[in-house]
């Protein structure tokens, strides 16, 4: 049965991204894109809400082509491009590439992934995140903090009625004074 896992970059005040859905706030640093690189090639398939699916399919497909790529961005254009993306999603007609689009109930769907796919299915994007959250399905928690207050944004973690225990399993810090968390449910 697939793993869950919840991966993002947040800021040190618990952000994704900035009020006008910005992700400029977070710097390209070789050593956390080689890291994401690594986790990736680690994920069975990534899945996406509507938004971020757009953001990322809008550079990564043709990353490879882009004159100013570096060697890493690279690397993970290819990683990202070969990895299965499964897109929730009710307002898409259709998605593009290695990837497939679903709607419907995210508890059922996400059983039917968890049986097609053994290994870590990767859910990136706190709106689609958040149902899972509020469910109690996510297996993992993988945040790597940013040295970066943003002030206002959209949460890593949405509201809750009750809180989610974690047990921190793994950190990691990065020369750019990154830090990266992991946490199990307890």
């Amino acid at each position: 049965m697939g793993k869950l896992v919840y991966l993002m970059n947040v800021s040190l005040d618990g952000y994704v991204e900035t009020l006008d859905h910005s992700l400029d706030w977070m710097p390209v640093i070789e050593e956390v894109h080689r890291w994401f690189s690594d986790r990736s090639r680690e994920t069975d398939a990534f899945l996406y809400g509507r938004r971020l699916y757009e953001v990322m399919n809008a550079y990564w497909p043709t990353a490879e082509s882009d004159p100013t790529a570096t060697d890493y961005t690279i690397d993970y254009a290819r990683v990202w491009n070969a990895t299965p993306k499964i897109v929730f999603s009710t307002s898409l007609a259709r998605v593009e590439g290695n990837s497939r689009l679903v709607s419907g109930d995210v508890g059922d769907v996400l059983a039917r992934l968890r049986a097609e796919f053994p290994g870590e299915l990767s859910v990136a994007g706190p709106t689609l995140a958040a149902e899972f959250i509020r469910r109690g399905l996510i297996d993992e928690y993988r945040l790597v903090v940013h040295p970066v207050v943003l002030g206002a944004g959209l949460p890593f973690f949405p509201g809750l009625d009750t809180p989610v225990d974690l047990r921190l399993t793994e950190t990691r810090r990065f020369a750019s004074g990154a830090i990266y968390l992991r946490y199990v449910p307890v």
